[in-house]
């Protein structure tokens, strides 16, 4: 029976079954990684699978690279992000596009091939850098083979990248927790893809990956599974 995945319209996989209490944790990585030993403890001590998905800037940090590796010997999913972590459309207009067809294979390939090496296989899924692309994007990583997704809009998890310099647009970890909670409360959860990062620039001290083990232990105590990509 084929899986109620909710596609959005730029083409990317954005919800499981709306009617299961099941969540799938997705993380990705690029330049900054200093929280991927703190994820990795929490979902071992959890029994909770993840999905990470990293550039091959992130794996240029040979320790990083190692535990990647465990963790995929240990069940989790590691995708490609995109080799450079290259921004594909402009900001302000979607529709087009700030690279070619070959460039955007090339540097993909550059990705999975990097994570080939590391004795990552059964590569099927990617999560674009920025999480920002169009159907032309879409398109392009059907025919390389994989899957394009993308966290559940709605959640401001992916806000946690953001710092105090950056005025308005900051979140506190806190704020970030609260908004997740809240939108739970209101809406609830079920299918839903729910996004940290790895890392996030110095300026920011208030890292949401060590609220990883608080989200998931109050999750669970409201009757919900988290999953893996594939089951959600």
């Amino acid at each position: 029976m084929k899986k109620k995945r909710l596609i959005d319209a730029h083409g990317a996989i954005i919800r499981g079954d709306e009617t299961k209490r099941q969540i799938s944790l997705i993380f990705t990585g690029d330049e900054f990684r200093e929280g991927l030993q703190t994820v990795a403890e929490t979902l071992t001590k959890e029994n909770v699978p993840g999905s990470f998905f990293v550039t091959g800037r992130f794996l240029e940090d040979k320790k990083a690279a190692r535990l990647l590796k465990k963790l995929s010997m240990q069940g989790h999913f590691i995708g490609p992000h995109s080799d450079q972590h290259l921004l594909y459309a402009p900001w302000e207009n979607r529709d087009s596009l700030l690279l070619s067809k070959e460039e955007f294979n090339k540097d993909l390939i550059a990705n999975v091939d990097k994570l080939n090496k590391l004795g990552v296989k059964n590569i099927n899924k990617f999560v674009a850098p920025y999480e920002w692309y169009n159907s032309e994007i879409a398109a392009w990583t059907k025919e390389l083979g994989l899957d394009l997704y993308n966290f559940t809009p709605g959640l401001r998890t992916a806000a946690d990248y953001t710092f105090p310099e950056m005025g308005k647009k900051y979140m506190s970890s806190d704020a970030i927790l609260k908004q997740l909670l809240e939108y739970e409360s209101d809406k609830g959860l079920n299918g839903h893809i729910v996004i940290i990062h790895l890392g996030s620039d110095p300026k920011r001290t208030d890292k949401f990956f060590n609220q990883l083990e608080t989200i998931i232990d109050l999750l669970k105590n409201k009757n919900y599974k988290f999953v893996g990509l594939d089951e959600l």
